[in-house]
């Protein structure tokens, strides 16, 4: 039989040959080969190939339908991205099959990705993938098959406009308990655009007043928002990718953040085009009220892939400075240690006002100062000094200009 025979039957992608994995973007063409390794020679029939790529979804509920009956309702949705078929051993004409000799046979070939295309992605109850599966047939026997998955980052630029806006807000809330007021508690915040890439830091600038009788903590962390969608419903997870603690505030202080250094670990960048699931991510700034609920400020996110050109703005130079490359979009990073989830750290019943309790950022206060220190030395000449003596001043023979004329 051909499988005594077959010693190897695998596919091969051009860019898995290099350092990194095999990863596209949208648009470009994927190449490769199936190779089949033959112990002896062998009668065999067609070997085509399929390259797929989908996004789907699915998740169950169970529902109490009166006191003794319950239920189960699914949901499940799916899009397709990529759909290409090819032959690349037909049988011949007279319908007998090919005989291939012992050995090693190639069999290339090459196909383009559509120009949309969302992000690879797995999470709980969905996930984003593509692949190429090759099925090799043989008369009076089985199909072997071969499954090879690729992975597609679609290029997300933050040098643009909308990325590179600052983003602030500010919120306060009144601390009680038993009914009784105990202060207000008030929370500015600011980073210095929207958009940043994996590896870099985020500095944040802020201001928390705590007008009450207790002390208080504030905190920061990076949320992940997995949203999943079908039948018109939505399913979300919650995690927090990083996060950091700042120093108690005593009753009636202040504490400033100038450039507080908040890390993006290595995770993978935002999904807001697809239609069933999207991956968003927010900063959140919060305080610790004792006796009462958080006080929550969330400021948008956009991780994207292509980091911030280092001439792009004089603010945007300010924050690269701390950039690092893409290492993550060619390599597979190690297996850390993973955040808590959000469930475990949430200790408020409204999930969208609550974070998990953050761990020392493994920078410290290395952005801690003014903010105007890491802005380069200014290099221009000078302007002439001020003097109301006029170096140049007129002759007195010339007639002084009418101003009505």
């Amino acid at each position: 039989m051909i499988f005594d025979r077959l010693k190897r039957f695998s596919i091969v992608l051009e860019s898995a040959e290099r350092d990194g994995p095999a990863a596209f973007s949208p648009g470009q063409a994927v190449s490769g080969r199936v190779v089949l390794e033959l112990a002896a020679a062998a009668r065999l029939g067609a070997l085509r190939l399929r390259a797929m790529g989908a996004a789907r979804v699915h998740w169950t509920e169970s529902r109490s339908a009166g006191s003794s009956t319950a239920y189960t309702q699914s949901y499940s949705d799916q899009v397709e991205f990529l759909s290409h078929r090819d032959t690349l051993m037909a049988p011949p004409d007279n319908g007998e099959a090919t005989v291939l000799q012992a050995g090693r046979h190639e069999f290339p070939f090459t196909f383009q990705l559509p120009e949309t295309l969302a992000t690879s992605f797995e999470g709980k109850h969905g996930s984003v993938r593509y692949w190429v599966k090759a099925k090799l047939h043989r008369p009076w026997s089985t199909v072997k098959k071969a499954k090879k998955e690729f992975t597609v980052i679609e290029p997300i630029d933050i040098n643009t406009p909308a990325l590179l806006a600052p983003q602030a807000g500010a919120k306060e809330k009144l601390a009680r308990a038993w009914y009784c007021n105990r202060g207000q508690v008030s929370v500015t915040a600011k980073i210095d655009r929207k958009g940043y890439t994996p590896g870099e830091v985020i500095p944040i600038f802020a201001e928390i007043d705590n007008c009450t009788s207790r002390a208080m903590v504030p905190k920061a962390a990076i949320i992940q928002t997995q949203t999943f969608i079908a039948r018109g419903t939505k399913k979300q997870k919650k995690s927090v990718v990083t996060s950091i603690t700042g120093d108690p505030i005593p009753a009636g202080k202040r504490e400033v953040w100038h450039g507080r250094a908040l890390k993006i670990p290595p995770v993978g960048p935002s999904i807001l085009q697809c239609r069933i699931i999207q991956v968003e991510y927010s900063l959140k700034v919060c305080v610790d009220i004792p006796g009462t609920s958080k006080l929550l400020l969330e400021l948008p996110l956009v991780i994207g892939t292509i980091p911030l050109h280092p001439f792009g703005s004089r603010t945007s130079s300010v924050s690269s400075q701390y950039s690092v490359n893409l290492d993550w979009l060619s390599t597979i990073p190690e297996q850390l240690e993973a955040p808590p989830e959000y469930s475990a750290v949430v200790s408020s019943p409204e999930a969208e006002q609550s974070l998990a309790p953050p761990c020392r950022s493994e920078l410290g206060d290395i952005l801690e100062g003014p903010f105007f220190a890491y802005i380069q030395e200014f290099r221009f000449r000078p302007p002439p000094l001020y003097s109301e003596v006029d170096p140049n001043p007129a002759p007195d023979n010339i007639r002084p200009r009418c101003m009505t004329c």
